[in-house]
């Protein structure tokens, strides 16, 4: 049997911060919307910024990698850069003026390509990169968070990817964290997670949107 976990408001964005405000975009990592991506999300908005988050698993969450790659598959790739594209036009619609999307994992690969479109004007990537068959012209300066232990597709590890931006012109930072792995940042996920190095790129994160979002 699947263990998935329902969570709240499913297949709604959760919205922090005053409207008006910079716009950040929030992406899920593989294993859905849990609970820890409200704490990070608010913490982004006292920084004052909107923050949104939405839902790409249709209500559902989980802590099993098994069950986490299932859900990723069941994913349209069209259908969640809908979603994003949805989000940003609510937010500009109420006054949003710069837009960030930050992404983890599943999310960042998705912030990653979403950013291709034009439309952010910065983009935050947790432990995720484009290959080579999905990378264009990325025109907004990019942030990456890596571990320093994950596993990569041929022709997605992170070496080729920056070199592909540089080689773009595409203003890029990244950050490789110690002793860490994949899901370093997701404060759920007790088993991966490391706290020190989360707050280290969360204080990036914000840093880096507030450079490319406020005047």
């Amino acid at each position: 049997m699947p263990d998935l976990l329902p969570i709240p408001s499913p297949d709604q964005p959760l919205y922090f911060g005053e409207p008006s405000h910079p716009l950040v975009v929030v992406l899920h990592d593989w294993y859905g919307r849990l609970p820890w991506l409200e704490a990070y999300a608010g913490a982004l908005a006292s920084q004052g910024f909107r923050v949104v988050v939405p839902d790409l698993y249709k209500g559902w969450a989980t802590t099993n990698a098994v069950d986490a790659e299932a859900l990723m598959g069941d994913v349209e790739v069209g259908d969640a850069l809908a979603i994003i594209d949805s989000v940003i036009a609510a937010a500009r619609a109420e006054g949003s003026r710069k837009v960030a999307t930050v992404g983890f994992s599943l999310g960042g690969w998705l912030a990653l390509l979403h950013a291709q479109g034009g439309d952010t004007d910065a983009v935050v990537a947790y432990y995720a990169t484009l290959g080579k068959g999905n990378h264009g012209l990325i025109p907004a300066p990019v942030l990456l968070h890596l571990a320093e232990v994950d596993e990569w597709e041929p022709g997605e590890e992170p070496e080729a990817f920056i070199a592909r931006l540089k080689e773009h012109g595409t203003p890029i930072k990244e950050h490789t964290y110690i002793g860490t792995v994949h899901s370093f940042a997701n404060a759920t996920m007790t088993a991966t997670v490391d706290t020190r190095a989360a707050a280290l790129a969360f204080a990036r994160t914000a840093s880096f949107v507030t450079d490319h979002l406020t005047d």
